[in-house]
């Protein structure tokens, strides 16, 4: 069935991308229908994956989008079909989006799978709590893929005086993170290979809300958040600490509570943001296989020195609570975090001839930890409808438990080509 659907949208595509047809198709007075096609490799630069291949991802994809707009209703579908050359030559398909949506000038409502962005990090999140893909981020998909889509409804309501956004997602979702087979994580028990993972169940009280109030404030966007759920990256707790057989990785529950503004400042952007991250099942610490109680900051400031050049620089800090609870039942052999973890980014962007060629740099380095990613990437428009960018992700520094000191021999280089329509 799924080898059918491929075939289905690359026939579409095929039909819509011949000479002469429009970027984006016109199904009706409301409707449109556009896409793109895209092949998109990555290879290890310095040695094979644990699997023994040298790829970490060999793909072809199409997407196609139906957008039905006719005020105040809309319908919003985005679908992925591929191809993957590496698990098993297989073809599958990813509902990226697909949403009902009302909208009226005082409030709004949207039911379905919707990718949701809040906060102002750039590649750091604090307040945005919503599902996100590490495997591609990691990989070299293009940037977009970093977020994924959440089952949920929203509530907007826009009172004169702020705006409001509820999310209710009854249906949890965890981060996806990089495989062990394409690439070298830390494993700090690799003689336990039984490892189940649970989900929250589906139920009324595991549903997770958000919510979102914001407005200017002398000239800044600000807006605080409170989120009430789970944490999206499993933790581990052995069944016997004395002679473990199994790992169980859970999703421990989890309250944020936070508040972010950006606005213009020092002839540039400021962007600010906070958020106390509440580990609901480890109040006083002392638990060494849930997750501490943490404070989390961000400050960055982005400005355009010259034309066609940006340059931001962000500064992010962790700081857990319940310390001396935490290094007094930390298991022997499992590396300590600091109390204080930071994080430093730097995103550099010129665009050049006529702003068809864009030159980038991103970097993340810990001070703390000493571990560091970096992120070249060049990417050339050859027509309005055809791209194509070469990139690279590096990683090294900190320890083999770091956050990037971890992926020291995953090094990759990536190739992106898409043909829009």
């Amino acid at each position: 069935m799924k080898f059918f659907a491929f075939l289905s949208a690359l026939a579409l595509f095929v039909f819509f991308a011949m000479p002469g047809s429009a970027r984006a198709v016109n199904l009706g007075k409301d409707i449109t229908l556009d896409g793109f096609l895209q092949g998109n490799y990555s290879a290890d630069t310095a040695r094979a994956n644990p699997d023994g291949d040298y790829f970490k991802l060999a793909e072809e994809r199409v997407q196609l989008k139906l957008d039905a707009n006719k005020d105040p209703f809309r319908v919003f579908v985005k679908g992925d079909f591929f191809h993957d050359w590496i698990a098993g030559r297989k073809f599958d398909s990813d509902l990226r989006e697909g949403y009902f949506e009302y909208t009226s000038g005082k409030w709004g409502a949207t039911v379905g799978r919707q990718i949701i962005t809040w906060g102002v990090g750039d590649l750091v999140f604090i307040n945005d709590v919503f599902p996100k893909d590490y495997d591609a981020f990691f990989s070299g998909r293009p940037l977009e893929y970093l977020k994924k889509g959440a089952d949920a409804v929203k509530f907007g309501v826009y009172p004169d005086f702020a705006s409001f956004d509820v999310v209710i997602i009854p249906f949890f979702t965890p981060n996806k993170y990089p495989s062990p087979d394409r690439f070298w994580l830390f494993n700090p028990m690799p003689q336990i290979t039984n490892r189940p993972e649970v989900e929250p169940p589906v139920s009324l009280k595991n549903t997770e809300v958000a919510l979102r109030a914001y407005r200017q404030v002398a000239g800044f966007d600000t807006s605080v958040y409170f989120y009430r759920g789970f944490y999206r990256q499993p933790y581990a707790a052995t069944d016997n600490p004395l002679a473990p057989t199994r790992l169980n990785l859970t999703f421990p529950e989890l309250s944020v509570y936070g508040a972010s503004a950006q606005g213009s400042a020092l002839g540039g952007v400021l962007s600010l943001e906070a958020g106390y991250y509440d580990s609901r099942q480890n109040e006083n610490g002392t638990d060494p296989f849930l997750p501490n109680s943490q404070t989390r900051m961000l400050v960055g400031y982005q400005r355009q020195p010259w034309t066609d050049f940006t340059a931001e620089v962000q500064y992010y800090v962790e700081y857990m609570q319940h310390y001396s609870e935490y290094l007094a039942n930390l298991p022997a052999g499992i590396p300590a975090v600091p109390r204080w973890n930071d994080l430093m980014s730097l995103r550099l962007v010129q665009m050049l001839r006529h702003q068809t060629l864009k030159l980038s740099w991103f970097m993340f380095y810990s001070p703390a930890v000493g571990d560091f990613m970096l992120n070249p990437e060049v990417k050339y428009n050859f027509t309005d409808s055809v791209w194509a960018a070469v990139g690279g992700n590096v990683f090294g520094g900190g320890n083999s438990a770091s956050q990037f000191g971890q992926l020291a021999r995953d090094n990759n280089t990536y190739v992106q080509v898409r043909y829009e329509f």
